[in-house]
């Protein structure tokens, strides 16, 4: 279980910091959104699972103390209802995928990893920015400034993304990952993304799954399989084994990389991805 202090800068330990995130994407965003001038923790820090974590008494206390809480929602944290709860917290709550259009899975549950999709982090954002808004009024103009320099940022990652999966050839769009949490990218960018392991990781994959997309993989020779950061790497090794196909690289979906990692920033981790795609993708 990742501790909550792991996740936060040392310069924030001293004291609790006003913004508490759930997972370490929504405090990166945060962080740009808000500029400097505030503090952001996450309780799910760099590398760590949301979907399973189990809270800390230390995440109560940092809740208790917080002055605004930011979550996913889309169903993402099941854990926090009853963790703010127990903390007795009473900072306002920003639920930073409100507005955005759920994606339905084929089994009829909601799609949570929405910031896959930049047009979506975007809404994130603007989001964020009005809940810091309402927390902190004076600072009205500081966190206009900073949300609009990022969103900018955001617009010109988007059109990166759009370019170079352009290039890649219609019949080599298909991906195989561990765990679905690819669709908003797929469904923005042009790519089809297929997984044993359904939107959740609390829940081992099914057998017959497995050996569907192993056939799958088979039929459409598609180039490789993909690990992801925060999932156990043993069920692609098998698939690779089975299907005759090659491990194509290390994804990263609900987690961050640590500092100096590879995925350290949201935006670090868009453009990660799009680099170990694009390489396996390509003819």
């Amino acid at each position: 279980m990742l501790a909550l202090a792991g996740a936060m800068p040392k310069a924030a330990q001293a004291a609790s910091p006003r913004v508490i995130t759930t997972f370490s994407i929504l405090a990166d965003l945060a962080r740009n959104a808000g500029g400097p001038d505030i503090d952001v923790a996450a309780l799910v820090g760099p590398n760590g699972d949301v979907h399973v974590y189990e809270p800390s008494p230390a995440d109560s206390r940092a809740l208790a103390a917080a002055r605004l809480i930011i979550l996913n929602g889309l169903g993402l944290e099941g854990w926090m209802a009853r963790l703010i709860s127990t903390a007795a917290a009473h900072a306002p709550v920003v639920v930073a995928a409100r507005g955005v259009t759920p994606r339905t899975t084929e089994t009829g549950g909601v799609d949570p990893h929405a910031w896959q999709s930049v047009g979506n982090a975007k809404i994130y954002v603007a989001n964020i920015r009005d809940g810091l808004i309402a927390m902190d009024p004076a600072a009205r103009e500081s966190y206009e400034t900073a949300s609009r320099a990022y969103l900018a940022t955001l617009d010109r990652l988007d059109a990166d993304i759009r370019s170079a999966i352009a290039k890649i050839p219609p019949d080599r769009r298909l991906v195989v990952t561990t765990h679905d949490a690819f669709g908003y990218f797929g469904a923005a960018y042009g790519l089809s993304f297929v997984a044993p392991q359904g939107i959740s990781t609390d829940a081992e994959p099914n057998p017959r799954d497995i050996a569907r997309i192993i056939r799958q993989i088979r039929a459409l020779e598609v180039p490789a399989i993909f690990l992801e950061n925060a999932i156990d790497p043993r069920m692609a090794d098998r698939i690779a084994a089975e299907s005759g196909t090659r491990i194509g690289g290390k994804l990263f979906t609900d987690a961050l990389s640590p500092p100096g990692g590879p995925a350290a920033t949201y935006l670090d981790l868009m453009r990660h991805n799009l680099r170990e795609l694009t390489a396996a993708l390509a003819p």
